[in-house]
């Protein structure tokens, strides 16, 4: 209950974005982005005027990454979200990212002028990398276990 009437107290900010992952020798590789300062994310930005969340994640992929939508295939059953609070100032604000997942077989990036980088990330690396932010390591963890199961289901992948 406590955390309901601190949600509308607070301004709401929605967000979307994709985790994109790659097959590659050794196993799959997830794409992070790095914004300085140790901190790693998806590619993820604001929603825009009456766009909806899958325009939004494939627009800010295309901005931060240089990924068109033809090089990615979304995973039409995974969707998940993170939801968290924090402050600018004094102000408190609420956010929720919703999250898709994409393959892509583009290794290489054109990160934005946002960004201080990119690498692609070994499952094991990824957690490492994200481990400080509990919420992007749950989404993680969330996605990798997704794809295991699907590719146990259609037999696709030794992970």
């Amino acid at each position: 209950m406590e955390n309901k009437s601190i949600e509308n107290k607070s301004k709401r900010v929605i967000s979307a974005g994709i985790i994109i992952f790659r097959r590659t020798k050794e196993g799959l590789k997830f794409l992070l982005l790095y914004h300085g300062h140790s901190y790693w994310n998806f590619p993820k930005g604001k929603i825009e005027g009456s766009e909806r969340s899958w325009q939004t994640a494939l627009r800010e992929v295309r901005e931060e990454t240089g990924l068109r939508s033809s090089e990615l295939k979304l995973i039409e059953d995974f969707k998940t979200y993170e939801k968290f609070f924090f402050r600018r100032g004094k102000e408190k604000i609420f956010k929720i990212v919703i999250l898709y997942l994409a393959e892509t077989h583009q290794p290489q990036i054109v990160v934005s002028r946002e960004h201080d980088g990119y690498a692609w990330f070994t499952f094991a690396e990824a957690r490492k990398v994200v481990a400080r932010y509990k919420e992007n390591l749950k989404i993680l963890e969330f996605a990798y276990e997704f794809l295991r199961r699907k590719s146990v289901r259609s037999g696709s992948e030794n992970n």
